[in-house]
């Protein structure tokens, strides 16, 4: 997902397997959140749609 090794499965955590789903179920993927944000920009700037 792009996310650092341990994101949400680090030991110190102390998370639970539902927990831990429950906090990546709900989360963008962090390389599509930066290209859906590029997209737009594109869109702004040049006043069209992004490919």
């Amino acid at each position: 997902m792009g996310l650092p090794d341990g994101w949400v499965t680090d030991p110190e955590l102390e998370l639970t397997l539902a927990e831990q789903l429950t906090a990546l179920g709900n989360g963008v993927v962090p390389h599509q959140a930066v290209h859906a944000l590029g997209a737009l920009h594109h869109a702004h700037v040049d006043g069209g749609l992004a490919p």
